[in-house]
């Protein structure tokens, strides 16, 4: 209706799976998919992405940064208020959470080979794939906008992709392990 009215250009969806798309699909073209996306949470990766590109869908992902996880910043769970909700997340539980900050912690020499943050290369590494238009990474503070802006002209070399890789699958074998 509202699209109609022309009071929007296009439609999106937030979180659908491909099932989802596939139903709406015949009552409106589906301009845009917003799915969870970082080197936490990989999901997307099963499918999603592919699907978007196939259908000439944009993908407008959210929490490159895996609330906060892969900034470098958060150092231990006392970084967080007692009544920050990210302590009941299981990305910050053990032992994940801490597999998660070693893996910040290793990503840190990456980052500073160019004089970037982790976060910048957490977003670089999302931005690397072709079907992801744009990151939401839920900035706090102006400085924040302007660190991670940063990011959107860092192309990652093979190397650099290769070498987070190894991380990648180190952080799993370890949790796998556990």
């Amino acid at each position: 209706m509202l699209k109609r009215e022309g009071k929007l250009r296009c439609i999106g969806v937030s979180n659908f799976s491909i099932e989802q798309m596939e139903l709406l699909k015949p009552i409106h073209p589906i301009a845009f998919l917003e799915p969870p996306y970082s080197m936490l949470e990989r999901k997307a990766e099963e499918g999603l992405l592919d699907y978007c590109q196939k259908n000439a869908m944009g993908v407008v992902i959210y929490s490159p940064l895996q609330q906060g996880l892969l900034t470098g910043a958060i150092k231990s769970i006392d970084d967080l208020a007692m009544d920050d909700v990210r302590r009941r997340n299981p990305m910050f539980q053990e032992p994940e959470f801490s597999a998660n900050l070693n893996l910040a912690r290793d990503l840190t020499p990456i980052a500073k080979k160019y004089n970037r943050s982790v976060a910048q290369l957490a977003i670089a590494w999302v931005l690397r794939k072709s079907e992801v238009t744009s990151a939401i990474t839920g900035p706090r503070a102006p400085s924040e906008i302007e660190d991670t802006i940063k990011a959107a002209e860092w192309e990652l070399t093979k190397e650099e992709i290769a070498a987070i890789d190894r991380l990648l699958k180190r952080r799993q074998e370890t949790l796998s392990s556990k």
